[in-house]
């Protein structure tokens, strides 16, 4: 049996929203019937993608740029919308970064900081001015990683980042429940433009010891997706559900 859902008339807002796995969310929600404001760092490709997805879907779709990293430039993306659309629906905090560095010794502090800021001080900060501005029975999906419980010394900042974003989701939960709810995404390996190169043939082979033996397609997020933002999930929140063809149930 299939579920067809429905966001008709819902407003979406999606971070990292211009390519990888938040393009693929954008074009979702938009072809369940959402209205859907695409925010990344460079305007003219979230422009670019907004007026694609209303040419494809046919659902009203705006382009905003915006650095969530950027404490107060969160603020104008949660007003551009509520002045957009009249209201707000779904938040998804799906904008990170994962830059590389040689070793530990050599990180940066502005290294540090700049991953820090993407992918822990953003969602909260885009999450507490989003949320009393939210429509009741609304929903916070963030994006983690499995990295954040796998950690290795070539992502280990990041890996920190996302760890802390899993805490966050529980603790937003508690915070904004019962009015809204609030989960995460914990991706694991996805095939998107960002990280094709990481996919090595010694990436591949380690991959036969994970249950799905390969990486996801960047659709494949698509129905936790869908899942975290609609009704379906009216009775799921503080959850952190790894999408990550298993890879974290391998020891």
């Amino acid at each position: 049996m299939s579920v067809a859902i429905d966001l008709t008339g819902r407003v979406v807002v999606v971070t990292g929203g211009s390519r990888g796995l938040g393009l693929e969310m954008s074009r979702a929600f938009a072809r369940a019937g959402a209205n859907v404001v695409v925010a990344s760092r460079k305007l003219e490709n979230c422009r670019e993608v907004a007026e694609q997805i209303t040419e494809q879907t046919g659902t009203r779709a705006i382009g905003i740029g915006a650095h969530v990293g950027d404490w107060d430039g969160c603020q104008s993306v949660v007003d551009s919308t509520i002045d957009e659309f009249g209201r707000l629906d779904v938040l998804v905090n799906n904008a990170g970064i994962a830059p590389l560095y040689d070793s530990l010794e050599t990180v940066s502090e502005q290294l540090f900081d700049k991953t820090i800021d993407v992918n822990l001080k953003g969602p909260f900060r885009m999450t507490t001015l989003a949320a009393p501005r939210m429509a009741d029975g609304g929903s916070i999906v963030n994006v983690s990683s499995i990295a954040s419980i796998r950690p290795r010394t070539t992502d280990l900042v990041y890996a920190a980042a996302k760890a802390g974003l899993n805490t966050l989701t529980k603790g937003l939960a508690q915070a904004y429940g019962p009015r809204l709810r609030c989960n995460t995404i914990m991706a694991g390996p996805f095939l998107t433009e960002i990280s094709q190169s990481w996919y090595t043939d010694e990436w591949r082979a380690r991959a036969q010891s994970y249950p799905l033996q390969r990486a996801g397609e960047p659709d494949e997020v698509v129905g936790t997706a869908l899942y975290f933002a609609s009704d379906l999930s009216s009775f799921t929140t503080g959850t952190v559900l790894p999408v990550d063809g298993g890879r974290s149930a391998t020891a």
